[in-house]
């Protein structure tokens, strides 16, 4: 089985080779952003896809849409610093397989990659208990009302990237991201830009 983990830190693929070691038929590949895990993915073919949503330039979500437009059947599973339920809402609307946080046990990575790879679907106890638990608080949060691209437009307004420029990284027209910066503050109920990057950094996307 071939894993291909999209993580900037190098001691994220040297964990998980640690996990399989034992286990002589897997083979751990990693790219450091989302670029090189998109040519990677395309060259590599691998079996699985770790990626971390929290990528310097364009997120995991983006890669996960890159990744997914090359390749339906794609089977991919995102990692996350943030344990909040929203986060695992949106990696399954992004077309993840499963979610794991990385706050939890190394076991739940192992199982999450076991059972996708099987055709399964993964989330760990604590979180699928969070998501069918979350009551009004979870419909609160801002980034219940976002698809995964608009939460990936938001975050990369909340690090200072034009319009012009978020079109470019992620590959849209301008058109296109001015009227689904539009459409958010009507959904958040927001009336400028800045109060979206106020809304993404309490949201914690920064």
């Amino acid at each position: 089985m071939r894993i291909l983990i999209v993580d900037d830190h190098p001691i994220v693929g040297s964990g998980c080779r640690a996990l399989f070691a034992g286990d002589p038929s897997v083979v751990i590949l990693q790219a450091m952003d989302a670029e090189a895990g998109e040519r990677m993915f395309t060259s590599e073919r691998p079996d699985i896809c770790v990626i971390d949503i929290n990528l310097p330039g364009v997120s995991g979500f983006e890669v996960a849409r890159r990744i997914l437009a090359r390749d339906a059947s794609a089977r991919l599973i995102m990692f996350s610093m943030n344990d909040d339920p929203v986060f695992a809402a949106r990696a399954i609307d992004a077309g993840a397989k499963g979610f794991v946080s990385k706050s939890g046990e190394p076991s739940d990575l192992v199982e999450a990659i076991r059972e996708v790879s099987e055709g399964g679907l993964f989330l760990p106890a604590d979180v699928a208990k969070s998501l069918a638990f979350s009551g009004p608080e979870f419909s609160q949060n801002p980034l219940a009302k976002l698809t995964p691209r608009e939460v990936e437009i938001l975050r990369l307004l909340s690090a200072g990237k034009s319009l012009s420029e978020i079109a470019w990284l992620i590959r849209a027209s301008y058109k296109t991201i001015a009227n689904t910066c539009s459409l958010m503050r009507q959904k958040l109920g927001v009336r400028s830009s800045a109060e979206l990057v106020r809304l993404a950094m309490e949201s914690k996307l920064t």
